[in-house]
């Protein structure tokens, strides 16, 4: 009954789950976690691969044995679409199952980050100043008014979401949402510094373009500076220029990449549509982002398009690394699993991003299609292929790098 008649006696298994939380990188402002955080959150991340690896691939073979053939007895037709087809697994208890378990688990990593960040939210922010008082480095902006997609969700389940401040000085949400990505990303196998896909997207851009040595690079929605520092230890003599709305992410982020070591980057408050005020027209030679777009709504989407064709120099490259869009070789109840985080995540625009090409959005800014070039998450760190993206890439799922050079 528990498994075990499947193997012989004797018989070793390899341990394929996440990897112990106590792995961790540690730097000097990653809150201090005991024996209890720690196994809170491996059995965090368990659950949440369980659900990933072992649930949500049986929610496709219900929809294919009981949900779209009794729909077919009624209709006379399959569902025409995404939306048509999530309506129907919402009486499915496969479905149910999975969405009531994933949402608890979110819910359930950000109580135990907040927890953890809550506790100790003094001394975070009295270690965060003790590194950042007077650096330069660090830019703030107290006037900047916080965009109203951030203001009215709480993304990802997040209180306060990114920006928030109950003190001067806080770092409560930034502490929360590093001490916690370990869950979210299921254990983030190999990910001591929470950086391997930062630094897959840099390899990837250093085999492309192994002759673009830049000066400035500007990382967009740079939240505490995961990417950004992954790109300054990538291009050791550029000036990394990391750009978010929310102050706290900002401080810690600074305070972070110096307990690493990394120098050459300063962090930015800003709404990254609109950055006429602190940077001038052709001011960077690389524009970064990394899982920004789902998360901001469709004008600002396309303002920041025209921002990064203002900023980057002719001759410079803007990538953005966010989900894969649809297409026709993903079912209709596949594309209805993507949609979850729209309807249960707080990430009301995941889904939009969905329908959209980036590169029309690159085309439209000014762009030429001979500089578009595209890397799904299975080659980064190898091979980036030029051109848009295909109908079968879209079918692999994760994440897509979408890029054009001026």
């Amino acid at each position: 009954m528990d498994g075990s008649a499947d193997f012989p006696e004797g018989t070793s298994v390899k341990y394929a789950g996440p990897r112990d939380y106590r792995t961790q990188g540690r730097h000097a402002v990653f809150p201090e976690t005991d024996h209890d955080d720690c196994e809170r959150f491996n059995y965090l991340a368990h659950v949440n691969r369980y659900i990933r690896e072992r649930i949500q691939p049986r929610i496709e073979d219900a929809y294919n044995a009981r949900v779209e053939p009794k729909f077919v007895a009624e209709k006379g037709r399959k569902p025409k679409d995404r939306t048509e087809a999530r309506k129907l697994l919402l009486t499915e208890p496969m479905f149910q199952y999975y969405s009531a378990f994933r949402r608890a688990n979110m819910e359930q990593r950000q109580q135990a980050g907040r927890w953890v960040a809550l506790r100790q939210a003094e001394a975070l922010a009295a270690k965060a100043a003790a590194l950042t008082d007077g650096d330069p480095r660090l830019q703030l902006n107290p006037d900047l008014k916080i965009p109203k997609y951030l203001v009215d969700v709480h993304h990802h389940c997040m209180p306060g979401s990114y920006y928030e401040e109950n003190f001067p000085g806080d770092v409560v949400n930034a502490a929360n949402y590093d001490c916690g990505f370990f869950v979210t990303n299921g254990g983030a196998e190999g990910q001591e510094w929470l950086d391997t896909v930062g630094t897959a997207i840099a390899e990837t851009l250093q085999a492309k373009f192994p002759d673009l040595k830049p000066k400035r690079i500007l990382d967009l929605g740079a939240s505490l500076g995961h990417n950004a520092v992954s790109l300054a230890k990538m291009y050791p003599d550029a000036e990394i220029v990391a750009v978010d709305a929310g102050a706290p992410m900002l401080r810690y982020g600074l305070a972070r990449a110096k307990s690493l070591g990394v120098d050459n980057v300063t962090f930015v408050q800003g709404d990254v549509a609109d950055l006429t005020k602190e940077f001038g027209d052709e001011s960077f030679d690389l524009v970064t982002s990394y899982i920004l777009l789902h998360e901001i709504s469709f004008p600002a989407m396309k303002a920041i398009f025209n921002e990064c064709y203002r900023l980057v120099k002719k001759g410079g490259v803007v990538v953005h690394s966010d989900i894969v869009k649809n297409s026709d070789q993903v079912s209709v109840c596949e594309q209805a699993i993507r949609d979850w985080d729209t309807h249960y995540n707080n990430e009301p625009f995941h889904a939009l991003l969905r329908e959209l090409d980036q590169h029309d959005f690159f085309l439209q800014s000014g762009f030429s299609e001979d500089g578009f070039f595209r890397a799904s998450s299975a080659s980064f760190g190898h091979t980036a292929l030029d051109g848009r993206s295909t109908p079968e890439e879209s079918a692999l799922g994760g994440v897509m790098m979408v890029g054009a050079i001026k």
